[in-house]
């Protein structure tokens, strides 16, 4: 390895992914306060994993819907106005409302004639 440009905390680290409770030792830099006794009776420090290769639905072939936190509601509301010419919701509200005001308007328009 060259010398000076890897982390000096580079050790052995149990990661469990919390989806399926499987874990699995690997080598590591991240940060953890927390600390597992693994197999071999050695304690390591804890990584806790949402997804892994072994519950991903890519690697798994199988689809599971997980949504921790409300991630979908996360997105629509950081980025439910992307792309759109109105700042309406995702699901179309504001052009319902645009195409109710403008038949009003025609009629409006018609009656008025």
């Amino acid at each position: 390895m060259k010398t000076g440009i890897h982390p000096d905390n580079y050790r052995l680290v149990v990661f469990r992914d919390i989806s399926i409770d499987e874990s699995f030792l690997t080598k590591s830099c991240a940060p953890s306060k927390e600390t597992i006794k693994w197999e071999d009776g050695n304690e390591y420090p804890l990584i806790k994993l949402e997804i892994s290769n072994r519950s991903h639905p890519f690697f798994t072939g199988k689809m599971k819907f997980v949504d921790t936190a409300g991630r979908i509601d996360k997105f629509k509301k950081k980025f439910g106005n992307f792309g759109s010419k109105t700042t309406g919701d995702m699901d179309g509200s504001n052009d319902k409302k645009a195409a109710e005001d403008k038949a009003a308007a025609e009629s409006n328009d018609a009656a008025a004639e």
